[in-house]
């Protein structure tokens, strides 16, 4: 079958897989090229088939060498529908992982569920030679059932607080800016949010695995968190990712509590921003990602997602080269925060209107370039034939 890019306002509905394969193969690459480190023996991924928690995957694996288990979500192939691209992402680390004789494990299952705790407990116990010495937090979902209560399900809302906020948001599918108005959040819909995006989930699984007697007593845990500019604080900082988000650091210090007697540690690290299926769909967040990345073309400031990670875990989480704020977050984002990028980001920002968009911005190309890579799609020297017979020999 020939495959077509199928996009639908910032949601991908098409997907392919070698043009997924060469980014792993890719993405694999740059972790390698900076050489071992030492770190984690066995690590555990909740969110690790795209995005952040995926960088992180491939940095413990071809960074430290280490066992990895990744619980993802993500729809398979079924007729003559493809997948989604978080279970291509699976299969080609496992399968990349293999071959340079590393143990790498996949869960398609939801991090929430008790049962899906207690199934990677079970598989630690069974398979593995020692406990979880690195578990990372990366789960970003649109809502949760109640662990204690089937019934009510939580649903997270990208909302400001307090009052209506307006700006403006690409448009992938028509390649134009729209203008959006976004009604504050309600008292129940900022629970709800925080609910799902807080820590809550993350003190879940440790407890689990403490419990369980499969997390190694010096074990580290983090998870990641988003500050930005004044420019997206309003939907952002000051809205409900962001409370939910001051709900997770509560979490790290409580769960600091526990784990730093016996040589733990829980840490958050707040990321710089990034091109993802989850981030396209913010209000005013992918205007605010064009004058970045057209601003960090300038400064040289610009990371991959992999980079990213692959420099947090190896200058911050294992090395020795931490950056650290006064309430004790690591800030690998400080490179994107700067005063020469901010500066050119002030002055680009402003003149990125419905007026004065065109589909040429260079900060658009770069933009638009990485989410249909997400994807599989636009990457360089990919065929976009499939023949749907390969499924038969892939194993999850």
């Amino acid at each position: 079958m020939q495959l077509s890019e199928k996009i639908t306002g910032n949601v991908s509905r098409s997907v392919n897989p070698h043009g997924l394969e060469r980014m792993m193969a890719q993405q694999i690459e740059t972790v390698r090229q900076r050489g071992v480190y030492a770190g984690a023996k066995r690590a555990l991924i909740l969110g690790g088939s795209a995005s952040y928690g995926l960088g992180s995957r491939l940095t413990a694996a071809f960074g430290q060498g280490a066992t990895t288990i990744s619980v993802g979500y993500a729809r398979p192939p079924q007729d003559n529908f493809l997948g989604a691209a978080g279970w291509w992402n699976q299969v080609y680390f496992k399968q990349a992982a293999e071959r340079a004789g590393l143990v790498a494990q996949n869960f398609n299952a939801n991090a929430f569920l008790t049962s899906t705790k207690q199934l990677v407990i079970d598989y630690i116990r069974q398979r593995l030679d020692g406990p979880i010495d690195l578990l990372v937090y990366s789960v970003a979902a649109p809502k949760r059932v109640n662990p204690e209560d089937p019934d009510e399900v939580w649903r997270s809302v990208i909302k400001p607080i307090g009052a209506p906020v307006t700006d403006f948001s690409v448009d992938l599918e028509h390649e134009e800016l729209v203008k959006q108005t976004i009604a504050p959040a309600t008292p129940e819909e900022i629970a709800a949010t925080t609910h799902v995006m807080g820590g809550e989930d993350w003190e879940l699984w440790v407890q689990a695995l403490k419990t369980a007697g499969v997390l190694a007593p010096d074990c580290k845990t983090i998870l990641f968190s988003y500050e930005g500019p004044a420019a997206t604080a309003a939907i952002y900082h000051d809205g409900t990712l962001g409370q939910a988000k001051r709900a997770a650091e509560a979490s790290a210090r409580r769960l600091q509590a526990k784990l730093g007697p016996a040589g733990g540690e829980a840490l958050i690290s707040v990321n710089r921003s990034a091109t993802t299926k989850a981030s396209a769909v913010i209000p005013g967040f992918s205007r605010y990602c064009l004058a970045l990345l057209q601003a960090e073309q300038v400064t040289g400031t610009y990371e991959t997602t992999v980079e990213h990670q692959d420099r947090l875990f190896r200058d911050m989480v294992y090395g020795r080269q931490r950056q650290v704020d006064d309430l004790g977050r690591l800030r690998p984002d400080a490179w994107e925060l700067s005063a020469p990028t901010q500066g050119q980001v002030a002055q680009i920002l402003p003149k990125i209107t419905p007026a004065t968009f065109t589909p040429d911005l260079p900060g658009y190309q770069q933009y638009r370039r990485e989410f249909r890579q997400l994807s599989g799609f636009d990457v360089p020297g990919v065929s976009v034939d499939f023949d749907m017979t390969e499924l038969n020999d892939l194993v999850y």
